[in-house]
């Protein structure tokens, strides 16, 4: 019992137990898995081929024109190539070819953004300029040695206005007008915009000619091209924009404080980029509230401090060549309107046009009614609440040195030494 008996067999013993085949589904997913991270590492492998052919080629073709041109001559090229494309189209060799010539375009991004119109009143704008003091500025003391002739050659010759007296629309200087809601004194709002931080850096100084501007950068661009005939209404560095602010508002005017940081660049090929960056552009503008009509305008740079302008110029074909660096004073640029703005055409009571002078030759004079201002700040006031949007830090207050030592003792605190070369709210230091 319980015993085989002999030449008999027991049942089989069980053996390992045959793997099971896995479900079709999940077969097909793992194969479509695989090939999906296939293609996507032959995808980023072939990207990063290609970014690393591109940057090889890109090498041979810097490294070619660099034996074409030579160094000084692919800084030339580049300056031209504005998309970077190493080709030069017609639009690119525009500004050589009317250097060249000597020919000056028909027409014009500000004559297509500021189109005339018979029937508005126009005012006269005068440049006056006074070219900055060579001996103020620092490297003048040794004789400037060191300093190429020709690195200065743009600011030695620019010695008058590029254009002494230009006629503006009214409705020109709309865009001095405050933003439609705001009309408290002296709250500060952007005419231009600042587009730097701290987070996107600096712009290019390997740079000759402006940006063509848009919207409200075109009046300011005009303003400022009276002066030469290429200002950057947007600095390299901060602070840069345009602020504004109202000083005075009546029933039908009002009167709109502005500061503008704006720079030139004084060079052009084949010379290497000369900055020239005033301090700031100031100024006030009496206007009526739909921009119809121009009582007042002023704009200038400030010359009551020993310093009122920096100035960088590099010496090489690159974002990285030496730059030097110093600071004058020029004693005056300022553009002035010579009158309240005037009708273009003059009608009589049927609508006829009647003669704008009078027998003797003289032009009709004009009599205007005087303001009555409701509400009005004092240019002081208005002034620091600019600087302080322009320089945040500001809203702390700074005190001339022995003025400093009497606030200390009286309010028991320390006192904060601060040196400056140049002044701490503007552009030359």
């Amino acid at each position: 019992m319980g015993r085989s008996r002999p030449g008999e067999r027991g049942p089989p013993s069980p053996g390992p137990a045959a793997p099971t085949a896995p479900p079709p589904l999940y077969t097909r997913t793992l194969a479509l898995l695989g090939a999906v991270l296939i293609a996507a590492a032959a995808a980023v492998t072939a990207r990063a081929y290609a970014r690393l052919t591109e940057a090889q080629a890109a090498a041979r073709q810097q490294e070619s024109a660099v034996k074409a041109l030579g160094t000084e001559g692919l800084f030339l090229f580049s300056s031209l190539d504005t998309d970077q494309d190493m080709y030069i189209s017609p639009e690119e060799f525009r500004p050589i070819a009317e250097k060249l010539t000597g020919s000056i375009p028909t027409t014009s991004y500000e004559e297509e953004e500021l189109p005339s119109d018979p029937s508005e009143e126009t005012l006269t704008i005068e440049a006056r300029f006074q070219p900055l003091l060579l001996e103020s500025m620092t490297k003048s003391k040794d004789g400037f040695l060191g300093v190429s002739r020709l690195a200065l050659s743009g600011l030695r010759n620019w010695t008058t206005a590029a254009l002494p007296s230009a006629l503006f629309a009214a409705r020109h200087f709309r865009p001095f007008l405050p933003p439609r809601g705001q009309v408290e004194l002296g709250e500060p709002w952007w005419i231009i915009p600042s587009e730097l931080s701290v987070l996107t850096g600096y712009l290019s100084n390997n740079r000759f000619y402006p940006p063509p501007p848009k919207g409200k950068e075109v009046i300011i661009h005009r303003l400022l091209s009276m002066f030469h005939p290429r200002p950057f209404v947007k600095t390299r560095f901060t602070p840069q924009g345009a602020v504004a602010c109202l000083t005075a508002i009546s029933d039908f005017f009002y009167t709109v404080m502005f500061r503008i940081h704006a720079e030139f660049q004084l060079s052009e090929p084949p010379h290497f980029p000369f900055w020239f960056s005033p301090a700031q552009f100031t100024g006030h503008i009496i206007l009526s509230k739909d921009a119809t009509h121009v009582r007042d305008f002023r704009l200038y740079v400030p010359n009551h401090r020993s310093l009122n302008v920096d100035m960088e110029w590099l010496y090489g074909a690159s974002e990285n060549s030496n730059m030097e660096v110093d600071i004058g004073y020029i004693p005056q640029m300022e553009l002035q309107a010579t009158g309240p703005s005037i009708p273009s055409v003059i009608l009589d009571e049927d609508g006829n046009m009647i003669d704008s002078h009078l027998p003797t030759g003289e032009p009709l004079p004009f009599v205007f009614e005087k303001i009555k201002w409701q509400q009005k700040l004092s240019w002081e006031e208005a002034a620091r609440r600019l600087e302080v949007a322009m320089y945040p830090f500001k809203k702390v207050t700074y005190l001339p040195f022995t003025e400093a030592f009497d606030q200390a003792k009286a309010k028991n605190k320390l006192v904060h030494s601060i040196l400056l070369w140049g002044a701490l709210d503007d552009q030359s230091c």
